[in-house]
């Protein structure tokens, strides 16, 4: 475990349950969600303590102090925790049980480390979507060929297998079609147990971030309506063209799932909207989400600011949109070897909001950074948004 700086550990009051500015925040994770939720707690005054195995990471170069060492580190952990009044986390990657074991009793932790413990997990995030009544694809848990076999046939073809613990961006996957070998895929698979589900037929992905307070009270963002390459996000527009009871719905699902979890924070919930026009529950996370960067150049308070706002008990900030908006993820690929992308190519457009996270290395894959076109319609968006993808040899974005 290292430190950049001395830890300072005068904190707020235990019994207070609002933390106003001039506390400490504590984020586990340093990448760009880490950063960005930083940035706005030094805006409302508070002091960010991050712990990241990397140093130098995004968060840490906009933070008061950083922690380097691995999530699974427990001294490392409880000394941010006793450095802080309050602690969160980024990413799902973070072992819930080291925060159970060390952080519960030096600060409070936001969301709760249970919410964590049945979001990281498939197999824990499904039973409690289907044991609460949530809608959500047919599933199935299997742990042998065997057990995958019987079920693919219950489910019907295709189906998709994942992973039980720790996929995103697609990875821990894969499609099944009928006649698949069971064996073959299992032994590729090479994991212990696994979810699968059936396959959506689905006309958009939509994702409602949702921010809920100790109180029990809700704010949504306006709901964005997503498109994926390669199984990565690629672009979020928003308004999302899809109608505003649908648009509603998915907010009312967000809002009641971050109840039932009794979330205090951000709970961002991706959904299928079924061809049939239902809604589906696919994911939970409980942080802020990369559909919901958009929200901090476009809305009068975004994700992150929610996000600080609801973990220290401020009143919640206006959801409102102040224009559609689309966001464009910037993947590592576009960086040429040895060079920079022409950045001052794309920003003649000056509604065109560049946002670079400060990563060491690029690599295929790897989220860089993104930009937002804000207009006065979502097609004018749109076609800035292509004009920025074209310059930058991104392929257009197509609506149906």
């Amino acid at each position: 475990m290292q430190s950049d700086q001395t830890i300072s550990c005068q904190k707020n009051p235990p019994e207070s349950k609002v933390l106003l500015p001039g506390g400490t925040i504590g984020i586990l994770g340093g990448g760009q969600l880490g950063k960005m939720l930083a940035i706005e707690a030094k805006k409302l005054g508070y002091r960010v303590g991050i712990l990241d195995p990397e140093k130098g990471c995004p968060a840490a170069q906009v933070s008061d102090f950083s922690v380097v060492a691995d999530y699974s580190d427990l001294a490392a952990v409880a000394a941010l925790a006793d450095a802080s009044d309050v602690l969160t986390f980024e990413f799902e990657n973070v072992r819930s049980a080291p925060l159970k074991e060390v952080a519960v009793s030096r600060c409070r932790i936001c969301p709760d480390p249970e919410v964590l413990h049945i979001a990281q997990n498939r197999e824990r995030e499904k039973n409690f979507l289907a044991a609460n009544g949530f809608p959500c694809a047919p599933f199935a848990v299997v742990s042998s060929a065997e057990e995958l076999e019987k079920a693919a046939e219950v489910i019907g073809f295709p189906c998709v297998l994942k992973t039980a613990d720790f996929g995103y961006d697609g990875k821990g996957q894969c499609r099944l079609e009928k006649g698949f070998d069971a064996r073959e895929v299992w032994h590729r698979f090479s994991c212990p147990k696994g979810v699968l589900e059936g396959w959506v037929p689905f006309s958009a992905e939509l994702s409602a971030v949702c921010a809920r307070w100790e109180s029990g009270e809700t704010r949504c963002l306006p709901v964005s309506e997503n498109q994926h390459r390669h199984h990565i996000l690629d672009a979020s527009i928003v308004p999302a063209s899809i109608p505003s009871e649908i648009q509603d719905q998915a907010r009312s699902i967000a809002a009641s799932i971050a109840e039932k979890l009794q979330v205090v924070g951000l709970l961002a919930v991706e959904f299928f909207l079924h061809c049939d026009g239902t809604l589906l529950v696919n994911e939970l996370a409980p942080r802020p989400h990369n559909s919901g960067h958009y929200s901090f150049d476009a809305c009068i308070c975004g994700q992150f600011e929610q996000h600080i706002r609801a973990i220290c008990g401020l009143p919640p900030g206006s959801t409102e949109l102040l224009s559609p908006v689309v966001m464009v993820n910037l993947l590592g690929d576009l960086w040429p070897e040895g060079g920079t992308p022409p950045w001052e190519k794309i920003l003649v457009n000056p509604a065109l909001k560049l946002h670079l996270y400060g990563k060491s290395s690029p690599r295929n894959g790897r989220k860089m950074g993104h930009f937002c076109t804000l207009a006065p319609t979502v097609s004018q968006a749109v076609a800035d948004a292509n004009f920025a993808r074209e310059t930058l040899g991104l392929p257009p974005i197509q609506r149906g």
